[in-house]
């Protein structure tokens, strides 16, 4: 069983091939393909040749780096994004909490349990990093962390369904053979080369994750500028704002950027001419994203994949540039790899043909994993009650960022079955999530909750109908589920289109200019919603006191406007608008052949004359500063001078709209502070809050595997032990900036 086998040389390597790890000699010819892909036309012109090629002996350093640095991103993964420093808030041991798991079957274990679950996952995590006992490792990983992810559709997104498949890889390969405990223990298996098709398989899959991503984009709201046009507002794109207005910067570095990064990032990658440029742009990339998004571990795990692209013996050559002193702590650069009997050799020993068998397994594995993947974000022609707006669960389709969404109004009703009574329900209530308003499986996995919950408080039989609503890529908003059908009593299968789902109104995607132009002519205290709606439908709607001047106007279609209380009607054709009254109920029908659109044009009235008393508290504040204000202040406004102390927080003599000032005035200032703080300041603030989160997690596993042990101990001893482990952490700026929003009403992107 021979194989087109070229014995790797220690010369300087020149171009970056499918093996990366080999070259000729001298003395031999390089042809075009040889140097552009690493192996000659006549290593795929036959099945044996291929599987010869797949199982080429490579130089495993490159497979150990990255090992060592997938198991450190999910151990520190596990405490944070998996949930572990938070898990007993997130799984609420034994209260009445509505779950979205795949399978409906699949429960979350008792929660000192989930502890264990968790504390296992760690520990194939760090194996993993360490090359210890590394298929165990792996399978601990593994088995745990598809077990989580299969247990919350709700948290499901492209990079954690990413880092199950590349625990999966890791586990089927070799990659224990450099920078391994293992290594240490088995001299067999220290420097021991590894099949190509390792290599081929990672690399492949980071491919696909750059280029079906990519694909993704050339949706039609990505490329005209809809999907993320927010982002060009945050302060990495500052730059940018030099040369470039806002909407140059989202239509052409945002969307226009992340579309050729995708599709070219993989390609780029590859090839040594190109590679130095892919690494800086995909590297200041996943940078800007790890500022851009709360997305945990992926941007770095991301940045931990590029190198795969390079040599095999990339590692040796680096590590060999540092003081001799340093190479006993360092990854080995030397002596070469040594055989292995996982690859083919040209001449393999006698009597190998359950080695054969075993190569040519794992060549048909690696060719199947890669078609699988390339087929599964385009399978949504199967699991066809996955669709919504948006084709499958979100995660397996690398549809990463192309669609962005807001609901502006979600109303859940139910209606006792016996009775015939009806009433309204919190949305989100029996349960954390909020991801469920999207997705019509999740959508009908709560309402049976419900219906299982709801009799507890005398509702029997009910019957819960949902109402929401939701703007795609800055579309009207409209209803995404028909409100008219008991969720409870629906049908639904994972293999058949969802019949309750309402159609998009992509039709009226052209109005999105309209609504461009409609916006920028309003001032800043003015707010506006467009909303389209069905025929035969009504929106009920009710408008605070806060929005003293709310006005419908409609934009197509017909409509009849009805206020509740005053048990009146009012017709409107386009162009016309009329004014809603505050504090009351009202409904808007939809009686027009098709689908009708308007907007409501409001003011929140509260929160505009409390700027309004703001501006004029700071401008007297000022004036007192600079001698200028000669009257002498009321008792109510003193603390304009002296501050507000904690023990005046409270006192009735201060006017109410000056505490709220001070307060506002007092926060603003710490966010100040913290955003022009040094690096070290914040970086000692982001260790602080990383450390008070990691422990917890530690703290609180430590109590649960004790309970395992050897029992509960006395609850006050309980108490005191969770006491210690939820010990405070200093505020965070984020905390401080949601709560300066809360107050003010709008915050900062």
């Amino acid at each position: 069983f021979s194989a087109p086998y070229v014995e790797a040389s220690r010369v300087k390597k020149k171009n970056s091939k499918e093996d990366k790890q080999e070259t000729l000699s001298p003395s031999e010819q390089t042809s075009a393909m040889k140097r552009l892909f690493g192996f000659e036309k006549e290593d795929i012109s036959s099945w044996h040749r291929l599987v010869c090629l797949l199982n080429r002996p490579t130089d495993p350093a490159s497979l150990g780096i990255f090992r060592f640095l997938f198991g450190m991103l999910m151990a520190l993964d596990i405490t944070q994004e998996r949930g572990l420093s938070h898990l007993d808030y997130k799984y609420l041991d034994g209260a009445p909490v509505c779950r979205f798991p795949l399978f409906n079957f699949l429960k979350p274990l008792p929660m000192d349990w989930m502890f264990f679950v968790y504390f296992v996952m760690f520990l194939g995590a760090v194996g993993i990093m360490l090359g210890c006992f590394y298929r165990l490792a792996c399978l601990m990983f593994i088995s745990t962390y598809w077990y989580v992810f299969f247990l919350d559709k709700t948290t499901w997104n492209n990079h954690s369904y990413l880092y199950g498949l590349i625990g999966f890889q890791l586990t089927l390969m070799d990659a224990n053979r450099y920078w391994s405990v293992d290594g240490l223990r088995k001299p067999r298996k220290r420097n021991a080369h590894v099949p190509l098709w390792n290599y081929t398989m990672l690399r492949t899959q980071i491919f696909i994750v750059y280029f079906i991503a990519g694909v993704k984009k050339l949706d039609a709201d990505w490329v005209e500028g809809y999907s993320m046009k927010y982002l060009a507002h945050h302060w990495l794109f500052d730059p940018f704002k030099l040369i470039l207005p806002v909407e140059l910067i989202s239509l052409m570095v945002v969307h226009g950027g992340g579309l050729i990064l995708d599709l070219t990032a993989g390609y780029l990658l590859f090839f040594d001419a190109t590679r130095p440029v892919a690494f800086f742009f995909v590297s200041y990339f996943h940078c800007m994203n790890s500022q851009l998004f709360s997305i945990g571990m992926f941007s770095y795990t991301m940045l931990a994949t590029s190198p795969l692209f390079c040599y095999p013996d990339w590692p040796r050559r680096f590590f060999g540039r540092f003081p001799e002193f340093l190479q006993p702590i360092l990854p080995f650069v030397s002596p070469a790899p040594i055989p292995s009997s996982s690859c083919v050799y040209p001449k393999p020993p006698s009597g190998s043909g359950e080695q054969q068998q075993e190569h040519k397994f794992r060549a048909i594995f690696t060719i199947l994993y890669i078609m699988e993947q390339f087929f599964l974000p385009y399978s949504h022609f199967i699991t066809q009650g996955y669709n919504n707006w948006t084709n499958g669960l979100y995660g397996y389709s690398w549809d990463m960022m192309v669609h962005s969404r807001s609901h502006q109004h979600v109303k859940i009703t139910y209606r006792d079955g016996v009775t015939g009574e009806m009433g309204y329900l919190n949305p989100g209530v029996f349960t954390q999530s909020r991801r469920w308003k999207d997705h019509g499986d999740m959508l009908k996995q709560y309402a049976t909750c419900l219906s299982e919950n709801l009799p507890h408080f005398n509702i029997s039989d009910p019957e819960i109908y949902f109402d929401i609503w939701v703007s795609i890529n800055d579309r009207f908003q409209q209803r995404i589920f028909d409100p008219r059908v008991d969720l409870v009593k629906a049908d639904w299968s994972p293999f058949r289109p969802n019949s309750w789902l309402m159609p998009l109104l992509v039709d009226l995607s052209p109005w999105r200019t309209k609504f461009e132009e409609i916006e920028g002519s309003l001032d800043n205290q003015t707010e506006v919603v467009f909303i389209a709606d069905f025929p035969g439908l009504y929106l009920e709607n009710f408008v605070s006191e806060d929005l003293g001047n709310t006005s419908v106007q409609v934009l197509e279609g017909l409509v009849n406007v009805e206020i509740v209380d005053e048990k009146k009607n009012y017709s409107l054709q386009p162009g016309e608008k009329m004014q809603i009254p505050a504090g009351a109920y009202h409904k808007v029908y939809t009686v027009s052949e098709g689908p009708s659109c308007y907007m409501y044009i409001y003011v929140n009235t509260t929160e505009a004359e409390l700027q309004r008393n703001f501006t004029k508290l700071s401008e007297l504040q000022e004036k007192v500063r600079n001698g200028t204000e000669t009257e002498p202040l009321p008792p109510e406004l003193q603390p304009l001078i002296t501050g507000l102390d904690d023990q005046d927080s409270d006192n009735s003599v201060i006017d109410p709209v000056v505490r709220l000032f001070l307060k506002r005035q007092k926060r603003m200032q710490e966010v100040k502070k913290r955003r022009e703080a040094s690096m070290s300041e914040r970086f000692q603030r982001f260790a602080s809050k990383k450390y008070y989160s990691i422990r917890r997690g530690f703290l609180m596993t430590a109590i649960a595997l004790r309970n395992l042990a050897v029992g509960l101990p006395p609850i006050e001893q309980l108490t005191r032990e969770v006491a210690f482990a939820n010990m405070k952490e200093p505020e965070t700026e984020t905390n401080q900036e949601e709560r300066l929003k809360d107050e003010v009403g709008h915050g900062e992107l």
